[in-house]
């Protein structure tokens, strides 16, 4: 009789899954399923083919583990029932098999996971520990809209400032976490909608400090069925809402943390949550915020005016337009390397974090921006930012 065969098993890190469904929406062969509470990988599907792992867009995706044959991999059930990821389980030795070539075997299958998404995104040291996936699909929260408001004068890029209330329901949430919105109706299908994610735009005490609502900054698009439903509603209406989700894009409680920001359109929604908590912290010293901010016009970028009126000493702002009249082209990636004796200044900081959070796009010219300061700096980028994600000061979300 042969052996049993050390089996690799794709898994979700529940805890870091905030349920945008990508995953499952972009597997080619339907290995990956939702119930209510979990995003699982069927294992007696999985081909390993790995179209999943760069559209995630926290790196949840890119987790593995080692059973002791394929028989007993984790099911779904197992799965569904999770709260957090286990831990990887000792592989006993085959009878007849040396131990170490067993805990040899284990790490060459465990090596062989690709990092697609970027690494294993961890929470700074001293963020405060979230709650999350507290409503799920079968049991959402339901929130009252207490305001609607217009945030851009862009035709094109209709952005609007949401306030949501939960009453008396409990729902603590987190600078850089995200909920899902459920848009009423069904699909082409009959099926009903999946909760659409859009991180919380507030910071942990409320968009009125001790009120704890939460806002969100939602931009209209085009056929989008959950953004014009948001866009759309009237104070008074009533909204059904699932997480908080999110465990890694998190601000450091450390006020002496240096924060380099940079987003595009409405991924200004967590910078302005931390850009708050600090404002309201207030009174100790901060470490300084830097912050590289895209949009069209100033007509289109969201929170044009109050950012005008945040202090110089709080936050360093770089707004940068890419469709003004008579001007060049500007993105963010230009202002960087514009920038760079600052940011360089910023990088050299063993205190500071960095998040990028916006269009997709963006990734590719940031990344090379950041290429060429670090090469400024005498450092390589690549391993300068993978070392900052392994100590949770680097976080990406993009969509």
């Amino acid at each position: 009789m042969n052996a049993p065969t050390p089996f690799k098993q794709h898994l979700i890190d529940p805890e870091i899954c905030i349920r945008c469904y990508t995953c499952e929406m972009t597997c080619p062969i339907g290995a990956i399923e939702h119930n209510d509470d979990n995003v699982v990988v069927d294992a007696d599907k999985c081909n390993f083919c790995m179209d999943c792992i760069p559209v995630c867009p926290t790196g949840s995706i890119d987790e593995w583990r080692v059973v002791p044959d394929r028989d007993q991999a984790y099911s779904l059930e197992d799965q569904y029932e999770w709260l957090e990821l286990p831990e990887q389980a000792p592989i006993e030795a085959a009878p007849g098999a040396e131990e170490g070539d067993i805990d040899d075997a284990v790490a060459a299958l465990l090596a062989e996971a690709h990092k697609g998404a970027g690494g294993k995104a961890r929470p700074p040291v001293s963020a405060v520990k979230p709650q999350v996936n507290m409503y799920n699909l079968g049991k959402p929260a339901e929130m009252t809209v207490q305001g609607n408001y217009p945030l851009t004068d862009d035709a094109g890029h209709d952005v609007h400032h949401i306030i949501l209330d939960p009453g008396a329901l409990p729902f603590p949430v987190l600078e850089g976490q995200s909920v899902g919105i459920i848009a009423p109706g069904t699909d082409a299908e009959g099926k009903a909608h999946l909760p659409r994610l859009y991180s919380v735009s507030s910071p942990r005490d409320g968009e009125r400090p001790g009120y704890h609502n939460i806002s969100l900054t939602v931009k209209r698009e085009e056929g989008g069925i959950a953004s014009n439903y948001l866009c759309d509603l009237e104070k008074g209406a009533t909204v059904r809402v699932t997480g908080p989700f999110g465990a890694t894009f998190l601000m450091p409680n450390d006020p002496e943390a240096r924060l380099l920001m940079i987003c595009t359109g409405t991924g200004s929604a967590p910078m302005r949550a931390f850009t708050m908590q600090r404002q309201r912290a207030g009174g100790g010293r901060t470490g300084g915020m830097t912050m590289f901010f895209g949009a069209r016009t100033p007509g289109s970028l969201p929170y044009f005016g109050p950012l005008k009126k945040v202090p110089d000493s709080l936050l360093r702002q770089h707004l940068v337009f890419s469709r003004l009249e008579g001007q060049p082209k500007e993105y963010v990636q230009d202002r960087i390397l514009a920038e760079r004796a600052e940011v360089a200044d910023v990088l050299s900081d063993d205190k500071t974090h960095i998040y990028i959070c916006g269009l997709k796009g963006m990734e590719d010219g940031v990344d090379s921006a950041l290429t060429e300061v670090a090469n400024d700096m005498g450092q390589d980028w690549i391993t300068l930012r993978d070392r900052m994600r392994e100590e949770g000061r680097y976080h990406v979300e993009t969509y």
